[in-house]
């Protein structure tokens, strides 16, 4: 029973040491690999990689599910397990995976692949409410019984059958995490909201222009998730997430406005 660890990359030499040493010891431990498929970095991510004894293949991008698909066709583990660049795996998730391990070789389990938690930081926060938490994500599959979908973005992982949730279990522990270092400035942000927008646009497709998605629906956005569903009690950083996450909201509608301006 092997794991593979699968991570795409582009210009990450800042995150990806991080990422590499939360499974460094776990891939050493289960007798492993760590595939990174690079996009043409030009900082030193690829050295960095390399550093860590990862097997780095270097593409053209070709959009993130088929990124990441392309990492996991080249995965030769039983097991993979997908990582952004700017995650990390916490000691909780090594645990479980050397406990799941165990009872695999058992043969007590049959499942294409499982949850994990997954804590998203703004700024050096943990955002706990306004439906940021729990984030629950599919990253660890049997290899073969799973791929991301095709679409541009916010790209899930799409299994052959059910996926297992290590929280419901008191054999296999809970509160199984990865943390997400998103946005440490409000530039990233931004930046990061700006190319999501114009991807969400892309896939809500051309459309009229709407006073209600560009300018009412940001507002209610904002109000369910701020109070609704307890943004506020994020302080500050949850105030600025919420406030700017509406304001992608409006720029996504806007955008695919601005397509349909375009394919006139």
């Amino acid at each position: 029973m092997t794991l593979s660890v699968v991570v795409i990359t582009c210009n990450e030499e800042e995150n990806l040491p991080r990422t590499l040493a939360s499974v460094e010891e776990l891939v050493r431990d289960l007798g492993g690999e760590i595939i990174v498929v690079d996009s043409g970095s030009t900082d030193r991510t690829v050295e960095i990689a390399k550093s860590f004894g990862a097997k780095v293949f270097v593409e053209e991008w070709k959009g993130f599910a088929a990124q990441k698909n392309s990492a996991i066709e080249k995965a030769s583990g039983d097991y993979i397990l997908s990582l952004d660049a700017d995650e990390e795996l916490e000691p909780s998730g090594g645990e479980f995976i050397r406990l799941l391990f165990g009872q695999l070789r058992a043969k007590l389990f049959d499942t294409p692949g499982f949850w994990f938690s997954r804590k998203n930081m703004f700024l050096g926060r943990w955002i706990r409410h306004g439906g940021y938490w729990p984030d629950k994500k599919v990253r660890l599959i049997r290899r073969g019984q799973g791929r991301f979908e095709d679409r541009p973005v916010h790209e899930d992982i799409q299994l052959t059958g059910k996926a297992y949730d290590p929280e419901l279990s008191v054999n296999l522990g809970g509160g199984i995490g990865i943390i997400h270092h998103s946005y440490p400035t409000l530039s990233a942000y931004i930046e990061h909201m700006n190319r999501y927008s114009s991807l969400g646009a892309e896939m809500a497709g051309p459309r009229s222009f709407s006073f209600i998605d560009i300018f009412i629906r940001p507002r209610l956005t904002f109000f369910y998730n701020y109070f609704l569903r307890l943004g506020f009690l994020d302080g500050r950083e949850g105030f600025l997430l919420h406030l700017y996450h509406s304001v992608y909201v409006s720029w996504k509608y806007a955008k695919a406005w601005e397509l349909s301006r375009k394919s006139k």
